[in-house]
């Protein structure tokens, strides 16, 4: 109906995790929203949790990785037809562990040149394209 408010569902967190000139993407499972899209992962911030802290918690619970944020990027604002979200994306590095998806299809790690391969959820599309300018000025 018009006039209507999408569900805001807060704060969610996203890691582009890099290692050796690549870096991690994941793909959604095929019986959720957004089915097969590829987006970086990460998971919703918990209420009274600092955004830091719900992406180490989340990139654990998803992948079985302790990783380090490096910066953070720009957060995004965007808008489905059933829902809202802010995705506040990280640049990281692993410590500790190897990639394990618990969460997703399947994961890949991917180099600038191979990333138009890969269909995008359009909530990640605008920070892709942030940390793609400036991997490209690096």
């Amino acid at each position: 109906m018009a006039g209507e408010q999408c569900n805001h569902i807060g704060e969610v967190v996203c890691a582009i995790i890099e290692d050796k000139g690549r870096f991690l993407i994941a793909q959604r499972p095929s019986d959720h929203q957004l089915a097969n899209k590829w987006e970086f992962p990460g998971g919703k911030v918990g209420d009274g949790e600092a955004s830091f802290e719900a992406l180490e918690r989340e990139i654990n619970e998803e992948l079985d990785l302790i990783v380090e944020i490096i910066d953070q990027l720009t957060p995004n604002d965007h808008s489905y037809p059933n829902f809202s979200l802010t995705l506040i994306p990280f640049r990281c590095s692993i410590i500790e562990g190897v990639p394990d998806p618990t969460e997703h299809q399947q994961i890949a790690w991917v180099t600038i040149d191979m990333i138009d391969s890969y269909e995008f959820s359009p909530a990640d599309i605008p920070i892709l394209n942030e940390y793609l300018s400036q991997r490209r000025i690096e």
